[in-house]
């Protein structure tokens, strides 16, 4: 559902790729806030450019 949203921002930053699912790292934590807690994620993977 979010890839294409991930997408955009991950070109802009390095150019046509992809981050790869192979040796990838995901994180999730509770961060408190007053107005009621977050969900922060973290999204680790090696980016692999588009071999043309």
């Amino acid at each position: 559902m979010y890839g294409p949203t991930l997408k955009e921002p991950l070109h802009e930053e390095f150019g046509d790729g992809i981050m790869s699912a192979i040796n990838f790292r995901m994180g999730i934590k509770r961060v408190p806030d007053p107005e009621g807690d977050r969900v922060e994620i973290a999204l680790n993977g090696k980016f692999l450019p588009y071999q043309w």
